[in-house]
């Protein structure tokens, strides 16, 4: 099978799973996104959901934030993984954000540019909060498109563009969390059978469902 016709299958199925994902981080705005988007490297959403009304109630705007000190940051953090690291970013973040006027704006440079935002944090924040195209990959989606035979799965870059070629991209922003959802569901890691999935079973290759059966 063609890795578009795949794709368009793929496609298929996920609508019908999950035809309008909700994003699993709570948030209000696109700066309380980006927020609990930074907290989740390493750490489960579910996680982030528990820390991040303790955070908000005090600190929901940049200017709250950098009001704070990091250490008071770090305290309301603590359970969250790299907790010291990402307080010290938030603090930093937000005063980068006041010194550019206060706003988060639609723009993959400047939230790159924050600190502790890298470009998987930025895709989401531009994807979901602001409505603008995008693909981020996240460790779910890029173990899946290589399970499924979409990517070659070198790096999470050559992921990202591989998607984006074979789904269209008013697909891009309900798809990459149609995959999340996918993965977290029906499709693990380990101990998976690959044969007896409803999209492994036929997208990915008997190779790779011998390596991972073990057989």
């Amino acid at each position: 099978m063609k890795r578009q016709d795949k794709a368009d299958r793929i496609g298929e199925i996920l609508d019908q799973l999950y035809p309008t994902p909700p994003i699993p981080l709570d948030h209000t705005d696109p700066y309380t996104l980006l927020v609990s988007v930074a907290l989740s490297a390493q750490t489960t959403d579910k996680k982030v959901n528990e820390v991040t009304p303790a955070l908000f109630a005090v600190a929901d705007t940049p200017a709250k934030m950098a009001a704070l000190d990091p250490e008071r940051i770090l305290e309301l953090i603590r359970e969250i993984g790299l907790a010291p690291t990402k307080a010290k970013n938030l603090w930093l973040a937000a005063n980068q954000i006041i010194d550019a006027g206060g706003e988060l704006v639609p723009d993959f440079d400047f939230l790159e540019s924050l600190a502790g935002v890298g470009h998987k944090t930025a895709s989401v924040v531009m994807a979901q909060a602001f409505g603008v195209p995008a693909f981020p990959v996240d460790t779910h989606i890029h173990r899946l498109a290589d399970r499924w035979g979409l990517s070659n799965g070198t790096n999470v870059d050559r992921t990202e563009r591989d998607l984006k070629a074979v789904f269209p991209r008013d697909t891009w922003n309900r798809r990459h969390l149609q995959i999340i959802y996918f993965g977290r569901e029906y499709c693990p890691a380990r101990g998976h059978d690959l044969a007896a999935c409803q999209i492994c079973g036929w997208a990915a290759t008997k190779k790779r469902i011998r390596e991972e059966s073990g057989r």
